[in-house]
């Protein structure tokens, strides 16, 4: 199955969202959305890149954009996610993986020479007409919101 790609229409969710009620990509046609898939709430590379997202949260507003953070945790993680590092952002819970899937980021990863499968680290901009503008893969934390926005600004 191939990557996908800039230019490709976004898969569409529609997923529990923290605070309880739904989150779809739908909703927010016509405004681009940063969508950012992640491991696992909690952990230190997942919590600086949610605070990155979350500092920025007015940037991406006024650039008119939307940020959503998805990764396979419960809404209940998320929720206690959000409220321990008072995170601003919106995360949909993708429990069942479709949408990780969809996106081609449920993958075979390396951890201390095991190999086992989980969430590749990616963002994807997905542009007001619902289609990819930009993707970034395999994702280094520092800096990366400030690189979204800059994108973001550009569109």
């Amino acid at each position: 199955m191939a990557d996908l790609e800039v230019g490709d229409a976004a898969p569409q969710f529609d997923l529990p969202r923290d605070g309880g009620g739904s989150l779809s990509l739908a909703a927010f046609r016509g405004k681009p959305v940063v969508l950012y898939f992640y491991p696992q709430d909690d952990t230190t590379s997942c919590t600086n890149e949610a605070i990155g997202f979350s500092q920025l949260k007015l940037e991406f507003e006024k650039a008119g954009a939307v940020v959503i953070g998805l990764s396979p945790d419960s809404v209940k993680k998320h929720d206690k996610f959000k409220a321990k590092y008072d995170l601003t952002v919106d995360l949909v819970a993708d429990e069942e993986r479709k949408v990780i899937e969809a996106y081609h980021l449920w993958v075979e990863k390396t951890l201390y020479g095991r190999n086992y499968m989980g969430v590749e680290r990616a963002t994807f901009l997905i542009g007001k007409d619902g289609r990819i503008a930009r993707v970034w893969r395999k994702v280094r934390v520092k800096g990366h919101a400030e690189e979204v926005l800059e994108a973001v600004r550009a569109l």
